[in-house]
């Protein structure tokens, strides 16, 4: 018996040894970092099991981007005839599964003698060490032994299913207690070897180390949501008439309309008239959702200093407001006016003869962003009637995550819970919680149909800190670990894409690395040539273009558009919370930021050296650095001297050759979060501490106050200016860098034909058609961007790889 007290003390030292050791590795890990572990690093992991699925295993799951992983799958349906020690008193049931050292626990049933659990529980077969393992029926308010009744089952006899087989069919089975003799009761239950393809995967308990338990922890299973359907809501405020004023001896009312729905209200410009039919003929627009539970109230106010009179207000349904997908103006309604007042806590609501005419729609010729612009991934417009057939498939695999960082405390050691959010479009997953591990492995795959090839799907890390039932002392949030986006243009298609992605996060102490995650990504296409015929199309719906938004009514709405997504995938259970959602959507990316201003200075800086490359080669043959390319080049600038009509031709001719000769050194990888290029392994503390200081700002002196918050709202918007500059110059160096391969190939191909025609087309011809397609009448031009300038907005900029 010492002796083996002995060994398990040593043992006990050398776990809490090693614990150490990993704990301050992950920690060190942080702060120690050179800059090739920011780097993105292609990988060859064992996909599909270490092959490809063959076609009959992609009818069932389709899993053939990541690892499959066996589980051993526990259903627990429901039990009979359930009895006590004492025959006066019910059970209150419920079942507990034990694997060795994991356990997981089913809800309970209070005074119940034939419980319906219907719950599956799964565990990884790699994590499998015992021969056999139990499922126990306890009573949960027995305080001496609370067991009902057990069985005990054979790892090697558990059957195994192989999608598309139908689902094991459950068994009854007789109960027996602690010496195998049969007890009273019965429990039917399914046990079988799967994968993750399983149809029971997604609403599977994963058995953990802890006390799992099926009541409590209701966030640890992997989830797909939706985004509601988000509407523009358009209230064209035309005019009132009959106003009855509170103060009637005023001469001149200064009159305004507040329009109020939920917790956003917007208000016209002020009215000021003799008369008391003021017009105003302005648009106030709300981003609203699906299905419309909301009543849009209308008032008419007088400002009186620093109060406001309502003069008069009424309430609109919007189940009744007509919807329109094209730029007719809606038909306009006289809505009659309502005075409220309260006396003694009465209300009364006296009719007036004022009213107001409004005209109020729901655009869905519009698409409601509630993304960044540059990080959208859906631009389709909200009504159905306008969208077109998908051009192809973007599959994820998100496969495993390795050095994660410390993220929370549980029982005086650090730990991880970590999960994976995704959005592309209106779906979102979230990916199982894997509790306690720095390496976790998820190895789920999931699907969106695509759109529109120009567009970037978001993939983030979080550590989970809501989870019930378990001692876990994390924070009130969950943490951020680090975030990856990919575009898709710049995907080869049908390609998997393999690689780890360093996931970064930026604190006020400065940059981290918080580990990597690795991810396989493909994108098919359906037909070629849909998707390319995507390059010459507006990049947003027509309605964009026809009745343009303002940049401040855009910021307005993409709030409240986020407040919407925010409250409705907040309500579901297990719900996404805020600060997931806001760190999803980008929200607050573009205040003010010394490290952003550099960083958009810096991407401004690299496409004038670029264009100052060209001078350098110039220099380079005036000097003779290379005597066979100055020969040509004095040959080609001889041609051109004395054939003046051809520089054109030749133009288009070198462009061609210069996109050939740069195909072989076309990026092979996706792009990533680039530390250097967001200039935040240079940032000091101070520029940090700027950049992470509430707006306004909690500077102490109300001068510095006032002086710093107009900085900043003035600096933000020319830092926005100059990622703008930055991104058209970056597209015209992505012409020829086959960056998107798609693209340069099609510009490739309109220079090689633009080349072919104009040698058939002579040189005046060619010159008067371009001079008067430029000069062409009014009638004959259309509001929408011109084919070049459509696919020259699609080319992708390094505005992808920004922190």
């Amino acid at each position: 018996m010492g002796k083996e007290n002995k060994n398990q003390n040593q043992n006990q030292n050398q776990n809490q040894n090693q614990q150490k050791q990993q704990n301050s590795s992950s920690k060190a890990q942080q702060h120690q970092v050179s800059s090739e572990d920011f780097n993105l690093k292609e990988t060859k992991p064992s996909i599909g099991g270490g092959r490809l699925l063959s076609g009959y295993d992609r009818v069932g799951s389709a899993f053939d981007l990541v690892e499959q992983m066996q589980y051993l799958y526990i259903r627990i349906v429901k039990a009979k005839y359930l009895t006590t020690n004492d025959e006066n008193d019910s059970p209150d049931p419920f079942v507990e599964v034990q694997l060795g050292s994991y356990r997981g626990v089913s809800r309970h049933f209070e005074d119940n003698y034939n419980p319906e659990w219907n719950q599956v529980f799964a565990l990884v077969k790699e994590k499998i060490h015992a021969p056999v393992f139990q499922v126990l029926v306890r009573d949960k308010d027995r305080s001496s032994d609370d067991l009902i009744g057990m069985l005990v089952f054979d790892i090697g006899e558990v059957p195994r299913r192989v999608p598309p087989d139908s689902p094991l069919a459950p068994q009854w089975y007789k109960l027996e207690d602690r010496r195998g003799e049969k007890v009273r009761g019965e429990l039917m239950l399914a046990i079988w070897m799967g994968t993750q393809a399983d149809e029971a995967f997604p609403d599977s308990w994963h058995l953990d180390a802890s006390s799992v338990n099926g009541e409590g922890v209701m966030n640890i299973r992997s989830k797909v949501y939706l985004s509601p359907r988000l509407w523009y809501l358009r209230i064209n405020v035309i005019e009132a008439q009959e106003l009855v004023l509170v103060n009637k001896n005023r001469l001149q009312p200064e009159l305004f309309v507040k329009a109020v729905l939920g917790i956003f209200d917007l208000r016209t410009k002020i009215c000021t008239l003799k008369n008391l039919s003021p017009s105003w003929n302005e648009d106030l627009m709300f981003a609203v959702a699906e299905p419309f539970e909301g009543r849009l109230v209308l008032s008419v106010e007088d400002k009186l200093g620093n109060k406001e009179d309502v003069v008069g207000q009424c309430e609109v349904s919007l189940q009744g407001v007509d919807k329109r997908i094209d730029s007719m103006p809606p038909a306009g309604r006289w809505y009659n006016l309502e005075k409220h007042t309260y006396n003694n806590g009465e209300h009364k609501v006296m009719k007036l003869n004022s009213r107001i005419h409004v005209r109020i729609s729901l655009d869905g010729g519009y698409h409601v962003l509630d993304e960044l612009t540059q990080y959208s991934s859906d631009l389709r417009p909200t009504t159905k009637e306008l969208w077109k057939p998908p051009i192809g498939v973007l599959e994820l695999g998100i496969l495993n995550a390795q050095g994660l960082s410390s993220m929370k405390n549980v029982n005086g050691s650090g730990t991880t819970d970590a999960y994976c959010v995704a959005k592309y479009g209106q779906k979102w997953i979230r990916t199982r919680t894997v509790l306690n591990s720095f390496n976790p492995k998820w190895n789920e795959q999931y699907t969106w149909e695509v759109y529109d090839p120009c567009t970037v799907i978001t993939i983030a890390v979080f550590d989970n800190c809501h989870l019930k039932g378990l001692n876990r002392e994390g924070g009130q949030n969950d943490a951020i670990i680090g975030k990856v986006r990919i575009r898709l243009s710049t995907l080869a298609t049908n390609r998997v894409y393999s690689h780890s992605y360093p996931l970064i996060a930026l604190t006020p102490s400065g940059v981290k690395k918080m580990g990597e995650i690795q991810l396989a990504v493909k994108f098919s296409c359906s037909t070629f040539m849909d998707m390319l015929q995507m390059y010459i199309q507006p990049l947003l719906p027509i309605l964009h273009y026809t009745q343009p938004l303002t940049a401040t009514q855009i910021d307005i709405l993409r709030h409240q558009a986020t407040h919407i997504v925010v409250a409705k995938l907040g309500r579901a259970e297990p719900p996404l919370r805020r600060e997931t959602v806001e760190y999803m959507l980008d929200v607050g990316t573009n205040m003010w930021s010394v490290r952003r201003a550099k960083a958009n200075h810096s991407r401004i800086a690299a496409v004038v050296i670029n264009l100052a490359d060209l001078f350098m080669w110039f220099n380079g043959i005036c000097t003779w650095k290379k005597p066979v390319t100055t020969i040509v080049v004095h040959i080609m600038f001889m041609l051109l001297v004395c054939f003046p009509w051809k520089i054109m031709r030749f133009t288009f001719l070198i462009v061609f050759i210069i996109g050939i000769y740069n195909y072989p050194g076309r990026p092979r990888h996706p792009a990533h979060m680039d530390v250097k290029l967001s200039r935040a392994d240079t940032a000091n503390t101070d520029e940090l501490d700027e950049e992470f200081d509430t707006f306004p700002t909690t500077r102490p002196t109300d001068t510095v106050k006032m002086r710093y918050d107009r900085l900043r709202a003035i600096a933000s918007r020319l830092q926005v200016v100059a990622g703008d500059l930055a991104s058209q110059g970056e597209r015209i160096h992505n012409l020829l860098s086959w960056r998107d391969p798609r693209a340069t190939g099609l510009f490739l191909v309109f220079c090689l034909v633009a080349f072919i025609v104009l040698f058939r087309t002579p040189p005046k011809a060619f010159i008067i058609g371009i001079g008067f397609y430029a000069m062409r009448h009014p009638r004959v031009r259309n509001n929408l961007p011109s084919p070049p300038i459509s696919f020259f907005r699609r080319l992708p900029a390094r505005a992808d790889s920004l922190l």
